[in-house]
């Protein structure tokens, strides 16, 4: 499979074959590839962190049971330890106390790393337009997917989770993201 201007290797001189590859690489073309195939495996093996606060984390239980299966869309293990997740759902409310406690979860966290906002009052307070509880979960943490009502349905996160996953899929990592210098 090749594009225009690609160079098809088949000289049979390895000095050749070689500097054609490393062209082939300055210009990215193995790099896409390779893009593709690591977001295809991040989008794959979603690992959710529980960070259920309120009535949202009732429907976000009721997502991961067998009547919904969200293993079927990699998302099966929900993970009590951040240092094994790369998605947290945060589920409900965030009170002003609560929030330094997101916040140090969520920098505990591998890269990448992911958030969904459950619900109204994670997105944008609920019905709790007070003091106490944080306007928005997103002036926290940085939020990629907004699942909306009071409380979601368990059809909602899944939704939630394939628009996510959608995001994955058309992320662009950087060379230093792919490879790994043990020597550094």
């Amino acid at each position: 499979m090749t594009g225009p201007g690609a160079t098809i290797i088949e000289s049979g001189k390895p000095e050749r074959d070689q500097q054609a590859i490393e062209e082939e690489v300055e210009r990215g073309i193995l790099l896409t590839s390779l893009d593709k195939m690591v977001n295809w495996a991040r989008r794959s093996s979603i690992w959710p962190a529980t960070f259920g606060l309120a009535c949202c984390a009732i429907e976000m239980m009721a997502t991961g049971a067998s009547r919904f299966d969200l293993a079927r869309f990699g998302a099966e293990v929900f993970r009590a330890s951040p240092r094994q997740a790369d998605l947290m759902i945060v589920a409900g409310r965030v009170s002003r106390k609560m929030a330094p406690v997101l916040r140090k979860i969520y920098d505990q966290m591998p890269d990448p790393k992911w958030v969904i906002a459950m619900g109204a009052c994670a997105s944008c307070g609920g019905v709790f337009n007070t003091y106490t509880i944080v306007q928005g979960v997103d002036q926290v943490v940085p939020v990629d997917v907004y699942v909306p009502g009071c409380p979601p349905r368990p059809e909602q996160l899944i939704h939630g989770i394939m628009l996510l996953q959608e995001k994955i899929k058309k992320e662009q990592s950087s060379r230093r993201d792919l490879i790994n210098f043990p020597w550094e």
